[in-house]
């Protein structure tokens, strides 16, 4: 047993002694799509609804609340599911999102809101980290279904096109500063400029 372990050693300390370089490339190469295939399956099956779902904190709570707003069911049949306005779209931006994610995790297996109250007495905390996130990145997973350049403002009420064409527009404010709660119910707002 002993031998062959040195043996082993010596083949993974020196490589190239024994296999030729090009066999080392080719492997290198094969056992890369290897990892970037896996790694991105895996990005990918949890970047989905059922995945975000798939634990009771989430269907419970955030996502009920989902159903009954017009990002759910609405006259043109488009849906948002929780990548779509939790996840951006361009795949660095992705992956700085998912590692930001993994606190959650970390919530999920120490029972931070598994529980009604629990997640009622956190939910200010969690919707203002959602809020300086989507403000911080100028509302990124909002415009990757809403288009600024293609708004229709005589479709919009008054004050909409208003700010929607200068505050927007300017850069001054982004679709968070005014949408909050436009997916989910809102915490007591109390002490929040405009509420």
């Amino acid at each position: 047993m002993l031998d062959k372990l040195k043996k082993i050693w010596q083949v993974l300390n020196r490589p190239s002694v024994h296999y030729s370089l090009g066999f080392l490339t080719l492997g290198g190469f094969v056992a890369g799509v290897i990892f970037w295939g896996g790694f991105n399956t895996a990005l990918e099956a949890t970047n989905k609804e059922a995945f975000c779902i798939s634990c009771h904190e989430m269907e419970n709570n955030v996502y009920q609340e989902l159903q009954t707003t017009i990002h759910f069911t609405n006259r043109s049949g488009v849906r948002a599911t929780c990548p779509d306005c939790h996840v951006p779209h361009n795949w660095t931006d992705k992956i700085a999102r998912k590692m930001q994610a993994s606190k959650e995790v970390w919530g999920k297996v120490f029972g931070t809101i598994n529980t009604r109250d629990k997640f009622e007495s956190k939910r200010r905390e969690l919707a203002e980290h959602e809020w300086a996130r989507l403000k911080a990145n100028d509302s990124l997973e909002c415009r990757n279904c809403h288009n600024f350049t293609y708004m229709d403002f005589t479709r919009q009420s008054t004050r909409a096109a208003q700010m929607h064409s200068t505050s927007l527009a300017s850069g001054e404010k982004t679709c968070i500063d005014c949408h909050k709660g436009i997916a989910h119910h809102l915490p007591d707002m109390a002490g929040v400029k405009g509420f």
